[in-house]
């Protein structure tokens, strides 16, 4: 069933998370990528099923991507075959450390909207998820975005006549974790009667050093990043006063030759020649707002962390009177 109402929420089967989960751990510390199946309902997208895409080992592009192909179309039958379902509505990979905001990642996503317009990508973090932080989101491209990169309109006059800021360009979508009633009578059935258990205790590790090292380096290589497209930036404005400043002078120095001209009786000079000075080229501002939104993950992330290092440390004390 396909509907033409805005995606509200992607609603994930237990079975689902638990093979994304195996697939990016046992992974680990390579990324990995898997697709997504199951209905669009409404304004709600239904995840009912999932397969790994398995690891390249082509040695040419070309024939990597003929190999991923075929191996998608092979597992979409044999799902056909056997009743599961078998409508693609995304994909899925893991991530290190939240960083996932990047160009190929959008240009996957505009391929998979010519054909599946509610696509989702689901992002999983095994290293923050390692920490006692269910590291799991859904993501998607706003429409009017994918229509701007479409046009490649990325400048910062398009982007700003469509009021898109730097947040505009990734939304996350809320996440509801479906499991039938046997499951849960499964679950019930096998939960044990310490109510205490191993994860439970991980989340009380106060080691967190390790993982905020790791994000503040990102942060500064995000933060120099940043540095060299607003010098990208600048470097261009300068290109165009500089072109603006020798136009004027062109155009001086040619008025004072048609002076001459007309008081020689000759035939005067063009004032404007097109091809003198080409305009420069507008920059996009793509790569900008890529960093600008892996800059509000890194700060999310650390804001995050300490938060909760800081309620772990209250609790402590408290323990200790």
């Amino acid at each position: 069933m396909m509907s033409s109402s805005a995606l509200k929420t992607v609603q994930l089967d237990g079975q689902v998370i638990l093979k994304i989960m195996q697939h990016c751990n046992e992974a680990l510390p390579q990324l990995v990528t898997g697709q997504l199946l199951g209905l669009d309902v409404g304004g709600t997208l239904e995840v009912t099923d999932c397969f790994a895409f398995p690891a390249s080992v082509a040695d040419e592009e070309n024939d990597d991507e003929n190999a991923g192909a075929s191996y998608q179309l092979d597992m979409m039958r044999c799902l056909r075959e056997v009743n599961v379902d078998n409508n693609t509505v995304g994909w899925y990979q893991s991530t290190n450390l939240g960083t996932f905001q990047t160009m190929d990642l959008i240009e996957t996503f505009v391929n998979y909207h010519e054909n599946i317009k509610k696509c989702v990508c689901i992002v999983y973090d095994p290293q923050r998820s390692s920490r006692g932080s269910f590291a799991l989101k859904a993501i998607r491209l706003k429409d009017q975005f994918i229509s701007l990169f479409k046009e490649q309109k990325l400048t910062a006059k398009d982007l700003r006549d469509a009021n898109i800021a730097w947040k505009d360009v990734f939304q996350e979508i809320p996440i509801k974790i479906q499991n039938s009633a046997l499951v849960q009578a499964l679950t019930a059935e096998l939960e044990p009667v310490t109510a205490a258990t191993q994860g439970d205790l991980d989340r009380l590790n106060l080691s967190v050093a390790p993982f905020l090292e790791k994000n503040i380096e990102s942060l500064l290589d995000c933060v120099d990043d940043l540095v060299l497209e607003q010098q990208k930036v600048t470097t261009y404005h300068k290109n165009v006063a500089r072109q603006a400043q020798q136009m004027t002078t062109w155009l001086q120095k040619r008025k004072q030759e048609n002076q001459a001209r007309r008081a020689a009786g000759e035939e005067l000079l063009p004032e404007e020649d097109p091809t003198q000075f080409k305009p420069i080229p507008e920059l996009s501002l793509l790569d900008n707002y890529l960093i600008s939104n892996q800059l509000s993950t890194y700060c999310d992330q650390l804001n995050i962390a300490c938060t909760q290092s800081l309620q772990k440390l209250y609790i402590f004390e408290s323990l200790q009177k």
